[in-house]
């Protein structure tokens, strides 16, 4: 099952994705879940499957996606996640690499990514995005998939002349970071670590691997997270990214106004965003 949230005619929703289109479910539910991530903490996913007959009530062309979860309370970060990445930027530590994103950093599926005005190094990341379902404190790896509601795609957009150890600076400008296009739940994707993972700018792949490479897998993160961090429902965790970013091509590929870039996970879909110049106001 495929879960959205958007605009329909300017209107806040959230539905189940088709092959013909969205069911409006924020329309049918009356109320009684507010949007996708509090159908998620209600526990109301088999109440969503059961609209999956119903007809659909807009065309994807007729609506504005928002990030798959729009206001989570959490997101959470890994990098240096995958073998090829470690090897280019000659990272040796074992322990997993975390930074934060925060909600207004994000913006959806063929909504503009924003390049900041200040770089030139504005730099692409294709990530599996994870969506915690269940509500956890010092989870076990073993009981990890429990609290998972399901996975999305997310470009983890690095401005990377701001980005230093720490990280955050060059994470949370403003719609830098495109997460979607929907969940796709977890009874589709019964192991996540098998999945083809790749990105294309402007029609060239740039990145191409599998979840499989992974260093630290999904249910050691959750762990991990959630030993000093409680997870809530909606909360994101993304897994990082595989190598062949810009920064460490030759020369170096860098984003800039006008170009797509396209992320592409197996079983899920593909997130697509134009590169628009952010608006300085006078």
């Amino acid at each position: 099952m495929k879960l959205a949230a958007y605009l329909a005619q300017g209107r806040r929703t959230f539905g189940l994705h088709t092959p013909e289109g969205l069911i409006d479910l924020g329309r049918r539910f009356a109320g009684r879940h507010a949007d996708l991530k509090a159908l998620i903490a209600d526990g109301a996913l088999d109440e969503a499957r059961a609209f999956l007959s119903e007809p659909v009530d807009a065309r994807e062309q007729d609506v504005t996606f928002l990030p798959t979860i729009d206001d989570p309370a959490k997101i959470f970060c890994v990098g240096m996640n995958y073998a090829d990445k470690r090897a280019e930027f000659a990272e040796t530590d074992p322990a997993p690499t975390l930074f934060v994103r925060f909600p207004y950093s994000q913006t959806g599926h063929g909504c503009p990514v924003l390049k900041p005005a200040v770089t030139h190094q504005f730099d692409y990341e294709g990530e599996l995005a994870v969506i915690i379902g269940r509500a956890g404190f010092r989870i076990s790896a073993a009981q990890a998939y429990d609290h998972v509601a399901g996975y999305s795609c997310y470009m983890d957009g690095s401005v990377r002349d701001w980005q230093h150890a720490w990280f955050t600076a060059g994470k949370n400008w403003r719609k830098t970071g495109a997460f979607g296009p929907w969940l796709v739940t977890t009874d589709e994707i019964p192991d996540p670590h098998c999945l083809a993972i790749g990105t294309w700018l402007n029609g060239r792949q740039v990145q191409d691997d599998n979840t499989a490479h992974m260093v630290h897998r999904i249910p050691e993160l959750i762990e991990y997270i959630s030993t000093f961090s409680p997870l809530e429902p909606g909360d994101v965790i993304i897994t990082g990214s595989p190598g062949g970013v810009g920064k460490k091509r030759n020369p170096p590929l860098f984003m800039k106004e006008g170009d797509c870039i396209e992320v592409e996970i197996e079983k899920i879909g593909r997130l697509s965003n134009v590169i628009a110049r952010e608006a300085i106001a006078a």
